[in-house]
């Protein structure tokens, strides 16, 4: 498992003190804005915040010791990242970066179906993308009566298809 994890990207400056505009890669900008601190360098660099405040869809952040729009844009495009350590999920909620790659399992019949390999947040529910062996895309709903059991540990997520979900299939 990753200790650093994507969170967001660092757009553009704003504002004449510095701040920087950040396109959240989470939840919502609100949630990013929840951190003291953030890395950057794939998680090599500890950057300590001093405020934060959302605008619109997006986070806006004062770094300590970044003080002039010059010394903020040298950070545009810098992916920012935080430490697993510094959050704690609900029961039930995992980070996307954890389920990409698991393998995807009949709950039943022990059938695997292929690998997770893409997340779409759709509002009401994520969608699982499953990639069968055959390259084909399978789509689940990530709701409880589909998916079981997910077990980042055993890099495993054991889900019972809902009738007709995967009619197609040969």
């Amino acid at each position: 498992m990753k200790q650093y994890l994507e969170i967001g990207k660092i757009v553009s400056t704003h504002g004449i003190k510095g701040e920087v505009k950040v396109q959240p890669w989470c939840d919502s900008p609100e949630f990013l804005c929840e951190f003291d601190d953030f890395y950057i360098n794939n998680g090599s660099k500890k950057i300590i915040i001093d405020s934060a405040k959302t605008i619109k869809n997006m986070a806006i952040l004062k770094i300590e010791g970044i003080d002039t729009p010059e010394q903020a844009v040298l950070l545009r495009n810098q992916i920012l990242f935080i430490n697993r350590d510094d959050v704690s999920l609900d029961e039930g909620c995992y980070f996307i970066q954890d389920l990409i790659g698991m393998d995807v399992i009949d709950n039943d019949t022990g059938k695997c179906y292929g690998k997770l390999s893409d997340v779409t947040e759709t509002g009401a529910n994520d969608v699982y993308h499953i990639k069968t062996e055959s390259g084909k895309m399978l789509y689940v709903p990530a709701i409880p009566d589909v998916v079981i059991k997910t077990d980042v540990a055993e890099q495993a997520m054991y889900i019972r298809p809902l009738k007709g979900l995967f009619e197609d299939e040969d």
